[in-house]
C-alpha cells in the first residue's frame, strides 16, 4: 500500500526534473502504468474468501495522540484503486498539445492523494490526503488563468474547505468520546459512538451535532444539493481533461466517505434521519436532472448530468440505512448497485467530458449544443463512440451504466418504494436530455462550415476504446468488479 501511493509522488519529483514537456508527459504516462499494473496485481490477489480489509501496514505516528500510519484495502477499496489508476492516465492522453509539465506533475500529487485516501484507515491519516487532494485541484482547474477560472477554483477550494473542517470537528469530538481515530476500531464501535458522545459532552443531542458534521463535510464533496453549487462552475471552467479527474476520480471520495465512515459510525441516526435523507437524495437526482436538461453548454449539462448519476448512489446508501436489518437480499442489491455505480459513473463521466474535449480542439473552444449539427455525416467514429458512452450513461442495458442502476433501483423498491418511484422521474429526464445531445450535436442537416469537420485521429481512437471496452465488458460481465466486494 505505501508504495502504491509513493509511486505516482516519486513519479511528480522525476517529471518535475524532466527536460521538456514531451519527455515530462512520456515520464508521467509510464508511472501511471505502474500504479495500474500495481493497482492490478492487488485486486488479482486479494482473498476475495477472505474478504475484509487486507494488505495492512501499521507504525506509530505521533504515539502521545494516538495517530497510526495504518493503510490497507478491502474490495471497495481495491475498486477504487483501479478507478484511480485507470482514470488518471486516460485524462492525461486526453490533454492533448496543451498539457504542460506542471499540469503532468499536478495530476501525478493529485493520484497520490487519492491512492491515499482510499487506503487509509486512521482517520488523521486518511484526512491529510482527503485535504491535500484540495491542492493540486485547485491549480488545474485554475490552470487557465482566466478570470471565470480562477473563480471557479476558489469556490471549489472555499467549499470543500469548509466541508473538511465540519468533517475534521466531528470527528475531534468522537476522539474524545472514543479515544481513537482508528476507523476499523470505530466501525466496530458502530451503534455506541453514538451514547459515548453523548456521555463525553453530557448532552444526548451531541451524537446528531457530530453526524450533521460529518454529513456536511462529505456532502460538500459529493456533491448532495444544495451543497452542489460550487461543482457546474468548477467543471465548466477547468480543462476537460482536468473535469475527467473532478468527475471521474473526486467526486468518489465523498461517496467512499459515506460508506466508510458515516454508515458504520452512524447506523441509528441514518435510520432516524432517513426519511430527510432520502428526499435529499431525490433533490439531488431530480434537481440536477432538470437542471441538465435546462443546458446548452456541454460542459454543464454534463456536470449536472454528473450530479444525477451520483444521487442514485445516495439514494442506494440511503435506502439501505434506513432498514437496518431485515430484506437482506434487498439490502444486498442496493449496495452492489451503489459501488458499481461509483465506478461505472466514473468511467462514463470521465469518458463523457474526454469528447467534449476532443470537440472544444475542433471547434476553437465552442461546446454549445447549437454550435454543431449533422456531425455524424463527416465524423461518424467520433459520432458512433461517443453514442456508446451517451448510451452507458443513460443506462442502456449491455453497457456498464445499466447494472448499477437496475441493482440500486431494484433494492430501494423493495426498502423503500415511494423514493424509488420518484426516483425513476430523473431517469426519464436523463433520457430526455442525452438523447437530445445526439439530436442537436450529430443528427440534422450538416451546417456548410463544419464540412470539414476532422473525425476522430488514431491516437484519439487509442485514448477512448479502452474504455469504450470497458463499458461493454463490464456491463456484460459485471461480476468481475462484484467479485472485490462479494464473498465467492
Amino acid at each position: 500500500m505505501t508504495l502504491l501511493t509513493l509511486i505516482p509522488f516519486l513519479g511528480a519529483l522525476l517529471v518535475a526534473c524532466a527536460p521538456s514537456c514531451r519527455i515530462a508527459r512520456a515520464v508521467g504516462l509510464a508511472v501511471m502504468a505502474g500504479v495500474l499494473a500495481f493497482a492490478g496485481t492487488l485486486a488479482i490477489t486479494y482473498d476475495r474468501a477472505a474478504g475484509g480489509i487486507q494488505f495492512l501496514e501499521r507504525h506509530a505516528w505521533i504515539p502521545s495522540l494516538g495517530i497510526e500510519y495504518f493503510v490497507g484495502a478491502d474490495g471497495m477499496s481495491l475498486m477504487l484503486l483501479l478507478l484511480t489508476a485507470l482514470i488518471s492516465p486516460f485524462a492525461l492522453l486526453a490533454a492533448g498539445p496543451g498539457l504542460s509539465k506542471l499540469h503532468v506533475v499536478l495530476i501525478l500529487l493529485l493520484e497520490t492523494t487519492l491512492l491515499g485516501t482510499f487506503t487509509a484507515l486512521n482517520f488523521i491519516h486518511w484526512f491529510v490526503y482527503y485535504e491535500l487532494s484540495l491542492v493540486p485541484a485547485f491549480l488545474l482547474i485554475r490552470s487557465p488563468g482566466t478570470k471565470a477560472a480562477t473563480a471557479a477554483a476558489l469556490r471549489f477550494f472555499i467549499y470543500t474547505l469548509l466541508g473538511g473542517i465540519a468533517l475534521l470537528i466531528g470527528f475531534l469530538a468522537i476522539q474524545l468520546a472514543t479515544g481513537t481515530w482508528d476507523l476499523i476500531h470505530l466501525a466496530m464501535l458502530g451503534p455506541k459512538v453514538d451514547p459515548l458522545l453523548a456521555a463525553q459532552f453530557g448532552w444526548p443531542p451531541a451524537g446528531l451535532l457530530v453526524f450533521c458534521c460529518i454529513f456536511l463535510g462529505l456532502a460538500v464533496k459529493v456533491p448532495v444539493v444544495p451543497f452542489h453549487t460550487w461543482l457546474p462552475d468548477a467543471y465548466s471552467e477547468s480543462p476537460s481533461f482536468v473535469t475527467m479527474l473532478l468527475t471521474g476520480l473526486m467526486s468518489k471520495m465523498g461517496v467512499y466517505g459515506f460508506l466508510r465512515l458515516l454508515v458504520p459510525l452512524f447506523p441509528q441516526r441514518m435510520q432516524e434521519l432517513s426519511t430527510p435523507l432520502l428526499w435529499l437524495a431525490l433533490a439531488t437526482i431530480l434537481f440536477s436532472a432538470f437542471a441538465a436538461l435546462a443546458q446548452t453548454d456541454l460542459k454543464r449539462l454534463f456536470a449536472y448530468s454528473s450530479i444525477n448519476h451520483l444521487g442514485y448512489c445516495l439514494l442506494g446508501i440511503f435506502a439501505v440505512a434506513s432498514v437496518p436489518l431485515g430484506a437482506p437480499a434487498a439490502r444486498a442489491a442496493a449496495t452492489n448497485g451503489v459501488l458499481l455505480q461509483i465506478f461505472n459513473h466514473g468511467l462514463t463521466a470521465a469518458t463523457l467530458f474526454c469528447f467534449v474535449g476532443f470537440l472544444e480542439r475542433r471547434s476553437g473552444g465552442l461546446r454549445g449544443m447549437a454550435d454543431f449539427g449533422g456531425l455524424r455525416a463527416v465524423a461518424p467514429v467520433f459520432t458512433g463512440l461517443m453514442g456508446i458512452a451517451i448510451f452507458s450513461s443513460l443506462g442502456l442495458p449491455g453497457l456498464n451504466g445499466f447494472v448499477g442502476e437496475f441493482l440500486i433501483f431494484g433494492g430501494t423498491l423493495h426498502l423503500v418504494w415511494w423514493a424509488a418511484a420518484l426516483a425513476v422521474i430523473g431517469l426519464f429526464v436523463t433520457a430526455v436530455f442525452l438523447l437530445n445531445i445526439l439530436q442537436k450535436v450529430f443528427a440534422g442537416p450538416l451546417p456548410g462550415h463544419w464540412s470539414k469537420f476532422p473525425d476522430l485521429t488514431a491516437s484519439e481512437i487509442l485514448t477512448v476504446v479502452p474504455s469504450i471496452g470497458l463499458m461493454f465488458l463490464l456491463g456484460i460481465f459485471p461480476q468481475l468488479l462484484i467479485a472485490l466486494f462479494n464473498k465467492p
